[in-house]
């Protein structure tokens, strides 16, 4: 699952996955899997995201 939530993020279609509306992430987040902020930014990750 983190990988597949964390897709977006990585083609450079948004910054953090929260921002991502069509995910399961964030019925995830509302369940209490996954924190809000999990996966940081792609700054964080070091990813070069134009």
């Amino acid at each position: 699952m983190d990988y597949i939530h964390f897709n977006p993020v990585k083609h450079g279609f948004v910054q953090r996955v929260v921002e991502w509306p069509y995910s399961t992430f964030h019925r995830y987040v509302r369940s209490g899997v996954y924190a809000e902020d999990w996966g940081g930014t792609a700054e964080i990750r070091g990813m070069l995201i134009e």
